[in-house]
């Protein structure tokens, strides 16, 4: 077995839940709106919000503006339906601000990584500035490295394309056999590295229902605390307790 060299890893679901972001974010957002006069009851703001986001994709960037034209004209009749907009908005990035975090054994896991002198870095699916800014406030730019940051819109290749994982291999002069990929996601994450010999590694705590259980990693884990136990005793791996 080569020398593992590297550990790449996807961002939403994986380093931090971005479930659990958004469902916090958007019921903020949503209450946010019917304070500032939208007439109407949380119910039935969040289930058009939630139609929006699976008819537009959660990357849209208008999805409020949609959702006040989606509701009765009455709700809104005697509001400024910008100020509606903007209060949505700026509840949503308030908690963004405030709230974004990974997971509690992410930065250790990184930072022992790094420690026993692998390269780190993170192959993730979006848009570039969107993907960006998670990193960033996140605190995670610091604990990774700089030219092994991929992101799919930047690269041009959108997952499941395994031309993702091949450009990061290039691009960091790597074979397959010396990188690892964590993902939450069987079909994105997993399926298309395996196909060019990437090691691979399911983590599901937060790996979303109803995925395709054919699939099988080379590993699977529940954090990183059972990653770090593979890595010492499969690979060699001389990774410090964290």
């Amino acid at each position: 077995m080569a020398t593992l060299r590297a550990v790449l890893f996807d961002l939403d679901d994986t380093l931090f839940s971005t479930r659990d972001f958004a469902k916090k974010a958007r019921h903020n957002a949503v209450m946010a709106m019917l304070e500032a006069g939208l007439r109407s009851t949380p119910e039935v703001v969040h289930a058009e919000l939630d139609e929006v986001i699976r008819e537009f994709s959660s990357n849209y960037g208008s999805h409020f503006d949609k959702l006040l034209m989606r509701l009765p004209l009455g709700d809104q009749a005697g509001t400024n339906p910008a100020v509606i907009v903007a209060a949505g908005v700026v509840a949503y990035h308030d908690t963004k601000f405030q709230g974004l975090a990974p997971f509690p054994d992410v930065k250790p896991f990184l930072q022992a990584l790094s420690g026993a002198g692998l390269v780190t870095g993170c192959i993730t699916h979006g848009w570039t500035m969107k993907q960006a800014e998670k990193l960033i406030r996140l605190g995670l730019v610091p604990l990774l490295d700089s030219q092994a940051i991929f992101i799919s819109d930047q690269v041009g290749i959108s997952k499941p394309n395994p031309k993702l994982y091949s450009t990061a291999l290039r691009k960091l002069g790597l074979e397959p056999a010396e990188v690892m990929y964590v993902g939450d996601n069987l079909a994105h994450d997993i399926a298309p590295p395996q196909t060019l010999g990437i090691h691979t590694t399911w983590i599901h705590r937060s790996a979303k229902p109803g995925q395709d259980m054919a699939i099988h990693a080379d590993h699977s884990v529940a954090d990183f605390r059972e990653l770090a136990a593979i890595l010492r005793e499969t690979y060699g791996v001389p990774l410090a307790a964290f």
